[in-house]
């Protein structure tokens, strides 16, 4: 490209390569479909879509979105876009005028694809963003990492990567800081494309595996940060509250369950599934039903075996707003439960996950080998989820009844794989890169009946589990 073209503007300069960047484009192919597959996992299909840096599309085609609208500041671009995918609905601007296209909708998603370095007011851009966004939106702010400036420059003098203007080079925390001060949330940050062109194997190897150990991870070409708009959801007496207690011989704890679970928000209802029980489990939860007539209670037999199958009965009768998973075994205790609640309804996180492993165990609470496969899923998820998670397998799990059904609706990704419940909901909720807190509890010995996990076959499960989320989470 001509020096001349320093001196353009930003739509003089992508206008003049618009038939040079599909040039581009199929020569490094194997980045580009690479990337869009990493895109496609993010994003899941059916979303609404705004895509900052469209270019002529393919990208925001290929996410499928239900409502696709794509900014660029090249018309050249634009108008191969619109050829190509009639579909979607393209606009002529960039992140300097977003105040000025016109656009009075929210997104699901909104996509920054490598033009933060062409921003002229990236704090002022971000402030304007926020009319975009809803409390669920998720933006995702994809930009080259400023230490792979040196080879993209040396590439361009080989004419082995198309020459570009000068643009800003941030690092990640600059970015982070700009979200920040414009009132954003980071949930996650992630890292992808140690090599961005094909060798057999070795990229393979290198961008699915190494690309995800953390002394190579900074190193890699993509950085991408995931953030959102931090909020409240409303006043609590106008939220409602769904208890789901999945209860298999646990006679006992049924009535204890009824008495000790808070009313929480405009109005909370308790929902027992039992389990084909030995001891009169399901009589108890008639009892009680009937006994204190003044609660909401319900009762329901599950169709199938285990917890997984339990919950998702009880999420399916449930009518709360807010719903809560509640070992019948009340190891957690029921008074503990308004945590959850208040922490989920003021917008600390969007998933409240429980932690067993803060607060010193009553002794017996949980034998020793118990502990230790604990604090081994933990790291393994932590670095799986990319978000801290101390306790996997806490009992207590609270969510919006929303993201739950976005989580049932994209459960075919990782299949019917999980009969504890635990993992499903975790996988799911990141996936949708909600974010996941946890609530330290106190953990209680049993007072009745026996646990009902088998340490070595439930761990190998457990493992198993473990394995299947790796391959389609962080080596996907």
């Amino acid at each position: 490209m001509a020096k001349k073209t320093i001196t353009m503007n930003r739509q003089g300069y992508f206008n003049s390569v618009a038939l040079e960047r599909a040039q581009w484009r199929r020569k490094a192919a194997y980045f580009h479909s690479e990337f869009r597959r990493y895109i496609k996992f993010l994003i899941p299909e059916g979303s609404s879509v705004l895509e900052i840096g469209c270019e002529m599309g393919e990208l925001l085609a290929s996410l499928k979105p239900r409502r696709g609208v794509g900014l660029d500041p090249s018309s050249k671009l634009l108008e191969m876009g619109r050829k190509n995918f009639p579909g979607l609905e393209f606009r002529e601007g960039d992140m300097d005028n977003l105040d000025k296209l016109g656009i009075q909708e929210t997104f699901d998603y909104i996509l920054i694809n490598n033009v933060i370095g062409y921003v002229g007011d990236i704090q002022n851009s971000f402030l304007m963003l926020r009319k975009f966004c809803r409390p669920d939106t998720r933006i995702l702010v994809v930009y080259y990492n400023y230490f792979w400036e040196p080879a993209l420059k040396f590439a361009e003098m080989l004419r082995l990567r198309m020459w570009r203007p000068p643009q800003h080079w941030f690092s990640s925390r600059d970015i982070e800081n700009f979200l920040y001060i414009a009132d954003f949330e980071v949930i996650k940050k992630k890292n992808y494309f140690l090599l961005p062109f094909r060798i057999p194997l070795i990229s393979w190897l290198l961008n699915t595996f190494f690309a995800n150990v953390s002394i190579f991870r900074k190193l890699s070409l993509i950085q991408l940060l995931i953030a959102r708009i931090p909020h409240t959801s409303g006043h609590p007496d106008d939220i409602t509250c769904s208890v789901i207690v999945p209860c298999r011989n646990e006679k006992g704890n049924i009535e204890q369950v009824v008495l000790r679970t808070p009313g929480m928000g405009k109005s909370t209802e308790i929902i027992f599934i039992e389990g084909h029980s030995q001891d009169g489990t399901l009589a108890e939860c008639q009892m009680v039903k009937d006994k204190y007539r003044d609660k909401n209670i319900k009762v329901f037999v599950q169709d199938g075996k285990g917890k997984g199958d339990a919950v998702r009965k009880g999420f399916s009768h449930a009518s709360g707003d807010v719903l809560m998973i509640l070992d019948a075994d009340l190891t957690v205790p029921a008074e503990e439960l308004p945590k959850f609640f208040n922490a989920l309804i003021s917008g600390k996180g969007e998933f409240i996950n429980g932690t067993r492993l803060v607060y010193e165990m009553e002794e017996g609470a949980m034998r020793f080998l118990n502990v230790l496969g604990n604090k081994f899923f933990s790291c393994m998820f932590t670095f799986l989820l990319e978000q801290y998670i101390k306790d996997t397998l806490c009992g207590t799990k609270v969510l919006w009844r929303r993201d739950y059904e976005r989580i049932a609706k994209g459960r075919e990704y990782f299949g019917d794989f999980d009969p504890f419940g635990d993992f499903d909901l975790l996988f799911g909720a990141a996936k949708l890169n909600l974010k996941i807190i946890e609530i330290p509890v106190h953990y209680r010995e049993r007072t009745y009946g026996s646990t009902q996990i088998q340490r070595f076959r439930h761990g190998l499960l457990l493992l198993k589990m473990t394995l299947l989320a790796m391959n389609k989470i962080k080596f996907v």
